[in-house]
């Protein structure tokens, strides 16, 4: 039973923040967001790092960056914010140390979303040895798509992965050129973390990212997954 608000909480507690799920009128609720940092080689090499050399590393981005209503609000205190467009993996099942043979039994769903990343503040960070979520984790910083239940489609370990802007492709590549499989992220994750349901993992971007401004317009999506389309404002 839920206690009243104005008895049990000095403040009113923030909403729960959500993803849409296609074809539903019910909604996914967003526990952690977990997000693999350079598992396509092209993208590391373009970042100036050799993928053969690196294990995989996560970073997070909070919940409530999450935003589904189409517009991506150009940030404060930046001049050099990049799109990364990725597939989210919504964790059903939660758990500690999960085998990669059963890792795929905890996906609920795939969606897609945008990494939006202040590019420039990030780098001041990284030189100075720093946390990334000056970077990574302000506000509106994930636009995403409904999710589709892995029931519907299956678990895609390939299909194109692309990003237009304005009409001109940025982006391209496949979900196979993964360094790092998704039951393999889950495992490895796991391992660090105790997953839980309502986890997120946006599981890496292809080569290609780049700046945008005021006024561009996103259209990217994984093949056999869905499409997103984002303005930004």
């Amino acid at each position: 039973m839920n206690a009243p608000i104005d008895t049990h909480y000095v403040i009113s507690p923030p909403g729960i923040p959500t993803l849409p799920v296609e074809g539903s009128d019910k909604l996914f609720p967003i526990h952690r967001i977990y997000c693999v940092g350079r598992n396509y080689a092209e993208h590391a090499i373009e970042m100036g790092h050799d993928p053969d050399k690196e294990p995989p590393f996560f970073f997070q981005k909070n919940p409530d960056n999450v935003i589904t209503n189409g517009t991506f609000p150009y940030p404060d205190k930046s001049s050099d914010v990049h799109y990364e467009l990725e597939m989210l993996v919504a964790i059903g099942k939660g758990g500690i140390n999960i085998p990669v043979e059963k890792a795929l039994d905890h996906v609920w769903g795939y969606g897609i979303g945008l990494d939006m990343t202040r590019r420039d503040l990030q780098g001041e960070a990284k030189k100075l040895g720093r946390p990334w979520e000056v970077g990574k984790a302000f506000e509106a910083s994930a636009p995403s798509s409904a999710l589709v239940p892995a029931a519907k489609i299956g678990h895609p370990a390939s299909g194109k992965v692309w990003l237009k802007v304005n009409g001109a492709l940025r982006q391209s590549g496949d979900l196979n050129q993964m360094i790092w499989k998704v039951p393999e992220m889950i495992s490895y994750l796991s391992g660090l973390f105790e997953l839980k349901a309502g986890d997120i993992i946006m599981s890496g971007t292809p080569a290609g990212v780049g700046a945008i401004v005021r006024g561009d317009h996103l259209e990217g999506g994984v093949d056999g997954v869905g499409t997103l389309d984002v303005k930004v404002v």
